[in-house]
């Protein structure tokens, strides 16, 4: 299993996630063109990929959705809650409806019912023979039941959207600065070392801090919030740019 970061932020969201004949898609809050000419850079293309996930609603994991779905075939895999936020951007004969666990093809996916202020938002774990990835992003927390159910893997792709002390004392309106840090809004950079520190084990390989918030974050504030937890030192640390793919990691 390989993973990408294409784009990571608040103006858009897309990874990629390669595993031998089955490729995924989650989020599509870039455009079209951008994908297809990232895809190429890998010698990849839409041809290649069996379904898109989707996180939750909110544009900038979106708003390249619907031009995706007119130019290729492939389905879009999403919790029946979620169906009534998206069907503006998807028909529904391209909507495959997901239980809680699912395959596609030879991989096994769970969702994680993430806490966001959306009518419907999720995280998943992504296993292919005997690797395995998570992927959480956009939540206010993280609860315990989560917090078991992804202990010890391969590969993580996890929120560290804000410095605390950034945020309070930056430019956005007081409602705005609550939402950020409300239950229902997004991880701090203390917030999530503090998670990674209970959940890696001997198996983590690699760490993906993503949506990174440009206002009220730096890569230097993030590092410095993981440095203080002292994770094991063998662990790659990297950090999703919102304007640059990150590398192809093999999980």
């Amino acid at each position: 299993m390989k993973v990408q970061t294409i784009a990571s932020g608040s103006k858009g969201n897309c990874t990629i996630v390669l595993c031998n004949d089955t490729n995924l898609i989650i989020d599509m809050g870039i455009s079209y063109l951008t994908l297809k000419n990232s895809l190429e850079e890998n010698s990849l293309s839409f041809d290649n990929f069996n379904g898109i996930l989707i996180t939750h609603c909110h544009k900038d994991h979106t708003k390249g959705l619907s031009s995706l779905i007119k130019k290729t075939n492939i389905p879009v895999y999403i919790p029946e809650k979620m169906y009534d936020s998206i069907k503006e951007y998807v028909p529904y004969p391209r909507c495959i409806i997901i239980d809680d666990e699912f395959y596609i093809n030879d991989i096994k996916i769970n969702l994680l019912h993430t806490s966001h202020d959306a009518p419907c938002s999720v995280g998943f774990i992504i296993r292919n023979n005997d690797k395995s990835l998570v992927y959480i992003t956009d939540t206010g927390y993280i609860n315990r039941k989560i917090l078991n159910n992804i202990v010890g893997k391969d590969c993580y792709i996890i929120e560290s959207n804000h410095d605390e002390v950034m945020l309070m004392d930056g430019p956005y309106p007081r409602f705005l600065k609550e939402r950020v840090i409300s239950d229902k809004g997004h991880l701090s950079n203390i917030t999530t070392a503090k998670y990674l520190k209970k959940i890696v084990g001997k198996n983590t390989k690699n760490i993906i801090l993503a949506h990174r918030s440009e206002t009220n974050n730096t890569e230097e504030k993030i590092l410095e919030a993981i440095n203080n937890v002292e994770l094991d030192k063998n662990i790659n640390i990297y950090i999703a740019r919102q304007n640059e793919e990150g590398p192809l990691i093999e999980v």
